[in-house]
């Protein structure tokens, strides 16, 4: 008898350790920031700093870095300000509509979305997909219609909450080239109308404390402005922010659900950023 009984807890010890071993492992509820798709801009009110997200808009993340490296951002002005809205930079003369040497950009207001693009997702409007993609919200065509379609892509945009990062441009759909705002409050009206490249993860309240205006006047100013992966290592800013597709992320999605009810979005979803000594 004892011998069978030695059998059977080994056999319930195998059993137990190949289900742990098929187990998916579990998600963690924090990340750090991607080096080469983070943007740290020192500013006259603090620290700004800004995931980016190639998967949405690749040419516009790679215009922003590419300025921060050849040191065009260093001591631009914030030249307009408006409360309840966003904060704008970017303009070489501190003005709307100055540009860069680079040539202007196609407009990303909408990006192609694949099954190889983890996302969390956190409501179905009529028939939509409504999710985030690292801190960025977005909405877009449900992973249903992928089938339907060659490439196995569905349309997305990015959702303008507080603290998403779009590029500024002039009338021309095409006319994006070097600024950008961040905004300090929700503007739906901004989606698919204007690119979004990233969110504001540390320093929101920076952003709202920029001084206000059309022009601003003694506007505030980006005194550096640089790439992550830039910043030698002992000067870095460790920070980690939280990963949306953890399950605590998925509690504040559902907290936020249970406090808003019937007027709920993501934009009611913040995503908290730690700091690491």
């Amino acid at each position: 008898m004892r011998t069978i009984w030695k059998l059977g807890v080994t056999a319930a010890l195998t059993l137990a350790a190949s289900v742990a071993a098929a187990a998916p492992p579990a998600v963690p509820t924090w990340k750090p920031l991607d080096p080469d798709n983070t943007l740290v801009i020192d500013t006259t009110k603090g620290r700004i700093v800004v995931e980016l997200r190639p998967e949405m808009a690749p040419k516009a993340v790679e215009r922003v870095k590419l300025l921060a490296r050849e040191h065009l951002y260093d001591g631009l002005k914030f030249h307009r300000v408006i409360d309840w809205f966003m904060a704008q930079t970017g303009d070489p003369g501190n003005v709307d509509g100055g540009k860069s040497s680079h040539p202007d950009l196609k407009a990303e207001f909408t990006f192609r979305r694949g099954a190889d693009l983890p996302y969390a997702h956190v409501a179905s409007p009529a028939g939509w997909t409504v999710g985030f993609i690292g801190s960025v919200p977005f909405q877009g065509a449900p992973d249903a219609f992928m089938n339907r379609v060659p490439d196995h892509k569905v349309s997305g945009w990015g959702l303008y909450c507080p603290g998403v990062a779009g590029m500024g441009r002039g009338d021309d759909p095409d006319g994006a080239n070097s600024e950008f705002f961040l905004m300090r409050q929700a503007y739906p009206s901004l989606e698919k109308r204007y690119t979004v490249f990233g969110r504001v993860v540390s320093g929101l309240e920076v952003v709202r404390a920029l001084k206000t205006g059309e022009p601003v006047k003694d506007p505030d100013a980006m005194t550096k402005v640089r790439v992550l992966a830039d910043i030698p290592q002992a000067e870095r800013p460790r920070i980690e922010v939280m990963n949306t597709l953890s399950p605590a992320f998925a509690k504040r999605v559902e907290a936020a659900r249970k406090r808003r009810g019937a007027d709920f979005s993501a934009c009611d979803v913040e995503v908290p950023a730690r700091a690491l000594k």
